[in-house]
């Protein structure tokens, strides 16, 4: 099965209150595994970068201002997310913002039936602890040293390991494991069961009789001797 993980970068809490998008990150799952295939992009947002914002992700103004625009990287991120379900952390948020640039540029919404929310599953499985991505990453030994500001590619990476954590982490290669064993043993059977049967070897009359002569030539064998045991 095909997961994106992804987040997102802004210039403020909402894109009805005039905020815009400037950074997306998504990295692919197949089956829970991580296969190295990401999108990132800086994005223009054409507007002014509240002080606010800056001291969470250090995107200036500056530095976005040669960046394309979301129209001219709709497609590929569109193309990249494909049909498959989408995990975010705090999704809602992500998801607000994404399909808020696609409404602006004239392009169908994502639904919201693909959204995963690894904030609410972290609360159920979790309750009464903190579930910043953060704290999660302390909690299941996430290396963090990397993560000086928040920056979506990054956040979409370690994100990946704690959703793989939060939905079965080693088990699943545990669970990989002992398939392959079984597999294994499956195609052993098999390759024994086309296996080539046993040949039976039946002596003739002819030389069960020669060798009844052969062994009378022995003077006291010893197999022949009840005496000897």
């Amino acid at each position: 099965m095909r997961e994106i993980v992804f987040d997102t970068e802004t210039t403020g809490l909402s894109f009805n209150a005039g905020h815009r998008l400037v950074e997306i990150g998504c990295v692919e799952l197949v089956n829970r595994v991580p296969t190295g295939r990401s999108f990132h992009r800086y994005l223009n947002p054409d507007r002014d970068m509240p002080v606010e914002a800056f001291a969470v992700h250090g995107l200036s103004e500056a530095f976005l201002a040669d960046k394309p625009r979301f129209p001219e990287v709709c497609d590929e991120l569109i193309e990249f997310l494909g049909d498959c379900p989408l995990v975010a952390h705090n999704a809602m948020f992500d998801y607000g913002f994404i399909n808020g640039e696609l409404k602006a540029c004239g392009r169908p919404l994502l639904p919201v039936e693909r959204i995963v929310d690894t904030l609410t599953m972290a609360r159920a499985r979790h309750p009464g602890a903190k579930h910043t991505l953060d704290a999660l990453c302390v909690r299941y030994g996430i290396d963090l040293s990397a993560r000086e500001l928040h920056g979506a590619l990054l956040d979409a990476q370690l994100l990946a390991q704690v959703f793989i954590e939060l939905t079965g982490g080693r088990q699943i290669t545990l669970g990989l494991a002992v398939e392959a064993v079984a597999s294994e043993r499956v195609e052993a059977a098999a390759v024994k069961s086309n296996a080539r049967p046993a040949r039976v070897f039946v002596p003739s009359d002819e030389e069960l009789a020669r060798h009844s002569a052969f062994m009378a030539g022995f003077e006291e064998p010893l197999w022949g001797n009840p005496a000897s045991g």
